[in-house]
């Protein structure tokens, strides 16, 4: 008798998706991520863009859109370690336009 399973159950036993549907959903994935942020004018794939920690210090690090092994993405923000407090924290990407000539200084000085 064959029966129609929940696509949650079908998970919850283990089944997974033969590669000839899983790699094209993968690289639909990959690339709208890519294209959403190139269009934020961020790094495509990995590079050191300027951040805001929670407790306000700016300072340069790697962001990628795929993720990362050295912080925890949580939507737009990452929780990871402040380069300049030395303390945990939200981090979040800096417009250009944001910055004031100080911070443009600091983060200068950092790189």
């Amino acid at each position: 008798m064959n029966q129609i399973v929940a696509p949650a159950v079908m998970l919850a036993i283990g089944y997974h998706a033969p590669l000839v549907i899983a790699l094209p959903i993968i690289a639909v994935v990959v690339i709208a991520r890519v294209l959403v942020s190139k269009s934020r004018g961020r790094p495509a794939l990995a590079g050191k863009i300027v951040v805001r920690c929670s407790k306000g210090h700016i300072f340069t690090t790697t962001w990628s859109s795929l993720g990362s092994l050295t912080s925890i993405r949580l939507g737009f923000a990452r929780f990871q370690r402040c380069l300049v407090g030395h303390h945990w924290g939200l981090v979040r990407p800096v417009n250009d336009s944001d910055l004031s000539d100080e911070d443009r200084r600091l983060v200068e000085h950092d790189r």
